[in-house]
């Protein structure tokens, strides 16, 4: 009986690969930011890391680049929509939109996109894990997979002065944010960014569950750290913003179809 025939490879560029999208105009890539801010906010809603109205991701503006996007003062993130989202400029005044920008929202972010005028997008909350690293004053180590993509590319606001809402208090946040991707602030919590909402809302959402595999494991014993070498190479493989995007398309695509009102 003759050997059946197998099927033969589908050759590789007409498989599908989700890419970021490039943009004919400013109008274009401003809506394509601001459905993101907000299912990125929908998810922080729904991985519970609200804690009262703490809590911000801000998006630049593509044309008013001294200008972001960011939620309503007091709007709980798991109700946010696209038409929710307020537009604040440098001054920290409200441009468009009919709600209040969350003073310290503005005060940390607006100095970070200062700072980083290659950041797209910047992301805070009060996540509990987060916190409770913070508390301790540590940075991430080099102990799962995942938490390279944060070796040596994170950094310790080693200080506490109180709820941030002077200008001066963001400049000193993102001083220490430096080049990295992410700050631990001491009792407080985390800060990401990236040249994405994605990347941004990626790196915070792995940062926390990073935060608690590394107390946990403390709790239960000694970790073994991954060595240098190592921890290095992971991070030039999973660190950069792009794998970020790619990692965090799966949870963009459950928002979208499981909450689809977000983008009205």
């Amino acid at each position: 009986m003759p050997q059946p025939t197998p099927p033969e490879p589908i050759p590789t560029e007409q498989l599908h690969f989700a890419m970021p999208p490039r943009h004919e105009s400013t109008d274009d890539e401003r809506q394509y930011r601001k459905e993101r801010l907000a299912a990125a906010l929908r998810l922080f809603g729904r991985f519970g890391f609200e804690e009262g109205v703490a809590g911000h991701i801000t998006a630049r503006d593509p044309e008013f680049t001294d200008h972001f996007w960011v939620n309503p003062f007091g709007m709980s993130f798991k109700h946010i929509t696209v038409s929710d989202l307020i537009l604040v400029n440098h001054q920290g005044q409200v441009v468009q939109g009919r709600h209040h920008v969350n003073q310290a929202a503005f005060a940390i972010h607006s100095q970070v996109h200062r700072a980083r005028p290659e950041v797209v997008a910047a992301a805070h909350s009060h996540s509990t894990y987060g916190r409770a690293l913070s508390a301790l004053g540590e940075l991430l180590e080099p102990i799962t997979q995942d938490v390279c993509a944060f070796y040596q590319d994170h950094a310790l606001f080693d200080d506490y002065t109180g709820v941030v809402v002077d200008e001066e208090e963001g400049r000193r946040i993102a001083t220490a944010l430096g080049p990295h991707k992410a700050v631990i602030l001491r009792n407080h919590g985390l800060l990401t960014v990236g040249d994405s909402v994605d990347a941004a809302a990626w790196w915070f959402i792995t940062m926390e569950r990073s935060c608690q595999v590394q107390l946990a494991a403390k709790a239960a014993g000694k970790p073994v750290p991954i060595a240098a070498a190592g921890a290095e190479h992971t991070r030039e493989q999973l660190g950069n913003d792009l794998v970020a995007w790619i990692n965090y398309q799966p949870l963009y695509q459950q928002i979208t179809r499981s909450e689809p009102d977000l983008l009205t």
